[in-house]
């Protein structure tokens, strides 16, 4: 699914340890850019994460990492969940959901709208395993107050444990791409 901002193009795919240079990658934030230095193809191997990366090319360059986002099952206990979500589902003790484990982009693309595209790209993807794979909705854990901010800008609710912990409903997801 490409993603277009102005004078550039982002394309979102599957990371491939063979074809995807991660070495160079730099958002700024050490811990970020180390998990996908080194840690990413082992967690994508070991089938604990799927990585995906946006890759941007310029005129004759070879593509470059501009931002990336990582997805894997996970599970909440019922009593950790936003009181209106709560209210909707069953009362078992762990629901099922989606884990947005890491989003980041290059400190070279800030401010171009890579974040969103990530973010809704990760979420689209969500809505469309969850019709073969139950998810009550999107979990993740902000790395700070600035990135709780950024999630809680599109709907994500912190939940009762921590303020960093946030949640998105299914529902709202579904809604967010229903045209």
């Amino acid at each position: 699914m490409p993603a277009r901002t102005p004078n550039s193009t982002f394309k979102i795919e599957l990371l491939d340890k063979k074809r995807h240079d991660r070495a160079a990658f730099s958002c700024g934030v050490p811990a970020l850019d180390a998990y996908l230095q080194r840690q990413a193809a082992q967690d994508v191997e070991k089938h604990a994460a799927v990585v995906y990366v946006a890759l941007y090319t310029a005129l004759s360059e070879p593509p470059v990492i501009a931002g990336y986002y990582t997805l894997s099952q996970f599970s909440i206990d019922f009593v950790l969940l936003p009181d209106e979500l709560a209210r909707r589902l069953p009362r078992c003790p762990v629901v099922p959901a989606t884990l947005l484990g890491r989003l980041a982009v290059a400190a070279a693309f800030h401010g171009r709208g890579l974040g969103e595209t990530l973010l809704f790209d990760a979420l689209h993807r969500s809505l469309l395993q969850s019709a073969h794979i139950a998810s009550a909705g999107v979990m993740v854990d902000a790395k700070d107050r600035g990135a709780a901010a950024f999630y809680a800008k599109y709907g994500f609710t912190p939940t009762p444990d921590a303020d960093q912990r946030l949640f998105l409903p299914m529902k709202t997801i579904e809604h967010m791409f229903a045209d």
